[in-house]
């Protein structure tokens, strides 16, 4: 099965911060921090910066911390 968490279209950093309850800063500060960090993101312009969904899902996949998966 191939669950989603996102559709396929591009997300704007204020549509991005909203989908994942945090600041538009912190999106801000990961694009900005060397190296970046945060999910790929596209800029369409000086000031205009885009997310792909595929980018996002791929981010949060990657993300993820399995308890039940640690090794101690």
């Amino acid at each position: 099965m191939d669950a989603r968490l996102v559709d396929g279209k591009l997300y704007s950093t204020a549509e991005l911060a909203l989908l994942l309850g945090i600041d538009p800063s912190s999106l801000r500060r990961w694009r900005t921090a060397n190296p970046p960090t945060g999910p790929a993101f596209v800029r369409v312009s000086p000031r205009v910066v885009k997310y792909a969904a595929e980018d996002i899902e791929r981010w949060l996949r990657e993300s993820r911390t399995d308890p039940g998966r640690l090794v101690a």
